[in-house]
């Protein structure tokens, strides 16, 4: 497993990850920003747990709906500012949803074809068996129950997931190693 110390976010990286995931689930009606915020958080968690190292290496903080990427918006404005993609709110009963139309195909050439397997199963996951409502609930588990709101997650915290129950000493053993 990577340390905290050996994982280094690749903005470039997780910018084509970006682009991928929502060239990849064009075809779901209901793909929009929650399920995007989702999938992205999922393929690196997951990555990381099953090779020691994420994908992208993006930080994720705590939001009121779950893990987001933290440059999410950024590298949303850069791809647009690209001509890459074009990203507008439109309505989705009962609200909006940000929708993302991709102009230009990926480049998936940085990553292995073990990472876009892993992602390709992330999309395929979540844009069939949930709502965006649900997969926000789904992310709402061990790892981030114990964080604040705007707190960076760890991806050794991952681990907790599979652990079992999380007890104070844990919490205090994952908050110091933040």
């Amino acid at each position: 497993m990577a340390t905290l110390d050996e994982i280094k976010p690749d903005f470039e990286k997780f910018k084509a990850l970006v682009l991928y995931v929502c060239a990849k689930s064009q075809e779901y009606h209901d793909f929009g920003a929650t399920k995007l915020n989702k999938i992205l958080y999922y393929s690196d968690f997951i990555g990381y747990l099953y090779t020691g190292r994420p994908i992208t290496g993006e930080t994720y903080v705590k939001r009121q709906w779950g893990p987001v990427p933290k440059r999410v918006l950024e590298a949303q404005n850069e791809l647009v500012a690209e001509k890459k993609l074009v990203v507008r709110d439109v309505p989705f009963a009962p609200r909006t949803k940000r929708e993302f139309i991709v102009l230009t195909a990926p480049d998936v050439s940085q990553f292995t074809p073990e990472e876009i397997s892993l992602v390709d199963d992330c999309i395929e996951q979540i844009n069939r068996n949930f709502s965006a409502g649900s997969i926000s609930k789904l992310s709402h588990d061990q790892i981030w129950e114990i964080w604040n709101i705007g707190d960076e997650l760890p991806y050794p915290t991952i681990m907790a997931s599979y652990a079992g129950e999380i007890d104070e000493q844990d919490i205090a053993w994952a908050q110091g190693r933040a």
